[in-house]
């Protein structure tokens, strides 16, 4: 797997188990998850999109893109979360297809095949986020949308997603997270421009873990979403 951490892919098969426990360690992704996929529909049809889930974990947006009408494909590193998310969308029923399969190695294959890729809280557990927009801007169409979320590199940022949600209230693993590795908006910009991606809009995702509600603003100091487009040619 050419831009997967192995530390990080050990991190999240130990969570594969619990994926879908509402209570579990991902229970922030399940109630981010609504205001992920709005985020999404609001920019782009989704009936009949084909739409690639980079970094689709166990499945929660995968399956919540496919209960939109999109065909979707969902690939990710760590080969317990794929089987996990297999294992789910037999019980649920849900029409998705899924790869344990790196982005490079998905660019290779299927060049120019997607209207859409959401990449959600995914490029802050890699060390190359370049070469991950890289493959996105290779596997899109010509005017195909990207949509990602991703954790701001600030001091409010380590308080929060770190010294709060890891250690105080224990929302997640100690060690989900790594302060270095997250993405000031400027540096996505930068990124995104080299990969010849446009940056569209960038909004604030919020969350209350004691209301258990989240909610986008103007705020991306902490976590934020982000859309870009790939320029039609000519």
């Amino acid at each position: 797997m050419q831009t997967a951490d192995p530390r990080e892919i050990a991190k999240f098969n130990e969570q594969a188990h619990r994926w879908w426990d509402p209570q579990g360690p991902s229970r922030a992704l399940h109630e981010l998850n609504p205001q992920r996929l709005a985020f999404v529909r609001e920019r782009i049809g989704l009936k009949g999109a084909r739409v690639l889930d980079l970094g689709c974990g166990g499945g929660i947006l995968a399956e919540a893109l496919a209960a939109e009408g999109a065909d979707v494909l969902g690939i990710d590193a760590a080969g317990e979360q794929i089987e996990i998310a297999k294992l789910h969308a037999l019980e649920s029923g849900a029409r998705v297809q899924y790869r344990h399969v790196d982005a490079e190695q998905l660019a290779a294959e299927l060049p120019g095949a997607f209207d859409a890729i959401c990449c959600m809280e995914m490029l802050e557990h890699v060390e190359s986020p370049d070469r991950v927009l890289a493959a996105c801007a290779t596997l899109l169409k010509p005017g195909g949308q990207l949509f990602l979320s991703t954790i701001n590199r600030t001091a409010r940022s380590f308080a929060l997603a770190i010294v709060a949600a890891e250690h105080l209230l224990q929302l997640l693993p100690k060690g989900t997270h790594r302060h270095e590795l997250f993405i000031r908006p400027s540096e996505l910009a930068a990124g995104l421009r080299h990969a010849g991606l446009e940056l569209r809009a960038l909004e604030g995702l919020q969350y209350d873990p004691f209301r258990r509600k989240s909610w986008r603003n103007a705020d991306v100091a902490v976590n934020y979403l982000a859309h870009a487009e790939k320029a039609v040619a000519g």
